[in-house]
């Protein structure tokens, strides 16, 4: 199986709540983790901003670098692109969750989806994706 992480569940690896301890445990159980391009750029960008404390920021950036190494990357070329417009005509999400959900989309199948954003669970499960989530 292959798992498919968004933004919101590789940042919740890291984050105290009720999605770290399932995210945790999702990615323990399956060693395929892959991910868009875009997912580490949004991830470091969201990591600056949940803590006010330097030190913390600065270890939440370490941590996902180090995770990073382990992620298979779907580019964000051309064709993700194209599948993303696709599906931004064809569902009601924006160009972010679009490029996410076209990157899934070109792995091999099956896909869990995981997501912690509720806009995204209607259509990964549209798309045919298993979906891991709260």
């Amino acid at each position: 199986m292959t798992l498919a992480l968004d933004t919101s569940a590789l940042l919740a690896r890291y984050l105290e709540g009720v999605e770290h301890q399932l995210v945790r445990r999702t990615m323990a159980g399956d060693p395929d983790w892959c991910a868009s391009a875009l997912a580490l750029t949004e991830t470091l960008l969201l990591a600056a901003r949940v803590t006010d404390d330097p030190w913390v920021a600065d270890e939440l950036r370490r941590a996902v670098h180090d995770d990073w190494q382990r992620i298979a990357v779907v580019p964000v070329d051309s064709a993700c692109l194209d599948a993303a417009a696709e599906l931004g005509r064809n569902h009601p999400v924006d160009t972010l969750t679009a490029i996410h959900l076209a990157a899934a989309t070109r792995l091999p199948r099956p896909v869990t989806y995981v997501t912690f954003d509720p806009r995204q669970i209607p259509v990964a499960v549209a798309l045919g994706f298993d979906v891991v989530s709260t």
